[in-house]
């Protein structure tokens, strides 16, 4: 694990830092004009109030520790082969921020030496933090948190992304969908992945699925969720979910049940990554 300095100035100024930043986030979310947006692809949006967290963030963590890397969604990669990096997404939810729907985060992992060892989930709407600390276990607003103890399927209320109607392979992935939601509480679409992988992480869900992620979406959630007791693994079941573009994060005791559900129509999902 990294240095014990470097964690422990982590520690006690990240916080600080990811609130200030959810800060700005919120005061712009009371006044985002939708005409503001702007796009990378295809419903794939963003707006100043991403690129303007990020800059706060980047500069922020560079004081922490100076000789940092960065993997971000909204500037290039720098020096990604120092021992600490950083991966950020500074509004991970921003078609929810966009139209007004209070539900995003601030997410921001650090790896050192490839290994994520800090994750931090930040939800400025409610003011709920979460952290992560590899092997020193999870917390929501300093409180431990843990998945939940459901074992049962039929019991479970879980959470993805539907595609839109771009996306190639969709009708497969509805059918896919269906099968699931005869056999669950439910499955909701809430918008903002690493959230939703930290409602795994607390027990509000349990278990998430998708397609199409990037690092900056996965990595502080699934440290958080891991140290939550949970379990996350790519959907055939392997560790391959930070740049394989694939995840499933569960409580642990239904995983193998929705790794089996997923791998009977993996064939025909492959083709929507």
């Amino acid at each position: 694990m990294g240095g014990t300095s470097d964690l422990q100035r982590v520690d006690a100024v990240l916080p600080q830092i990811l609130r200030k930043t959810g800060a700005f986030v919120l005061n712009e979310f009371t006044h985002f004009d939708f005409k503001k947006i702007e796009y990378k692809g295809e419903n794939d949006l963003f707006s100043y109030v991403d690129v303007t967290a990020e800059e706060i963030l980047k500069k922020s963590c560079r004081e922490v520790i100076p000789d940092s890397g960065f993997i971000t969604e909204e500037s290039a990669n720098e020096n990604t082969q120092r021992d600490y990096v950083w991966v950020i997404d500074p509004v991970d939810g921003t078609t929810n921020f966009t139209h007004g729907l209070p539900f995003f985060c601030i997410s921001l992992g650090l790896s050192y030496k490839g290994e994520v060892v800090r994750g931090y989930i930040y939800h400025p709407v409610v003011d709920e933090l979460f952290v992560a600390k590899k092997g020193e276990g999870a917390t929501l607003n300093g409180e431990k948190i843990q998945v939940s103890p459901k074992e049962d399927l039929q019991e479970a209320l879980l959470s993805t992304r539907f595609p839109g109607i771009e996306v190639p392979g969709r009708e497969v992935y509805a059918h896919m969908i269906a099968s699931i939601i005869g056999e669950s509480h439910g499955i909701r679409r809430l918008g903002s992945a690493a959230l939703e992988m930290a409602y795994v992480a607390c027990g509000r869900l349990d278990g998430y699925f998708e397609f199409g992620l990037k690092p900056w979406d996965v990595a502080a959630a699934s440290l958080l969720v891991k140290e939550a007791g949970g379990q996350v693994t790519d959907m055939e079941g392997g560790e391959n979910y930070f740049f394989g573009r694939q995840i499933l994060v569960t409580n642990g005791p239904l995983h193998n049940t929705l790794l089996r559900h997923l791998q009977s129509w993996i064939t025909n999902l492959r083709s929507i990554q």
